[in-house]
């Protein structure tokens, strides 16, 4: 088992150490979630993720432990799905993104998972590309998947990333 991946707090680098999700980081995740997008998750989604046993985890700051980001992964069998990663508007554009989900990949090697699955705003060129220059690939539609203004629905992507169980491969994601 990588240390990365050991009970407590894991040292990414000096400006950045991810941490299980508790309870108790739910009101702080909820308040960046709010600042982030206009249909956030609730307080209840992080609480039904934290009691499924779903992969939870905070992005801290390594000096003063300010709340960057967090992800939400489901595993399944021989594959893992992003449910939500974000980046605290005022960390976004600084690499943290790029982090959480090379530490998930690592994650998926681990627990031997060969795909990793996420959806994404068919609008979210940004973030299309960014998990495009990630490795992952767009596989098909989930018409009508997200909330949209005025009671409408978007698209969601469906994106995908193979996971090599030798570490090799994927490049970008270091």
């Amino acid at each position: 088992m990588s240390a990365l991946w050991r009970p407590g707090a894991r040292g990414l680098d000096r400006a950045r150490v991810l941490v299980p999700m508790t309870a108790a980081d739910v009101d702080a995740v909820v308040a960046v979630e709010a600042g982030v997008y206009a249909f956030p998750w609730t307080r209840g989604n992080f609480i039904d993720s934290l009691a499924a046993g779903y992969i939870a985890q905070c992005l801290r700051a390594g000096d003063d432990g300010r709340l960057l980001g967090y992800f939400v992964a489901m595993a399944g069998v021989d594959e893992m799905h992003l449910l939500n990663i974000t980046v605290a508007r005022a960390a976004q554009r600084q690499g943290h993104g790029r982090c959480m989900v090379a530490r998930l990949v690592e994650r998926c090697r681990l627990d031997g998972a060969q795909r990793l699955w996420l959806e994404v705003r068919l609008g979210n060129a940004a973030a299309r590309a960014a998990y495009a220059q990630l490795g992952f690939r767009e596989m098909g539609l989930r018409p009508g998947y997200y909330p949209a203004p005025h009671g409408a629905r978007e698209t969601a992507v469906v994106m995908s990333l193979p996971i090599d169980a030798d570490g090799g491969g994927h490049d970008a994601l270091g």
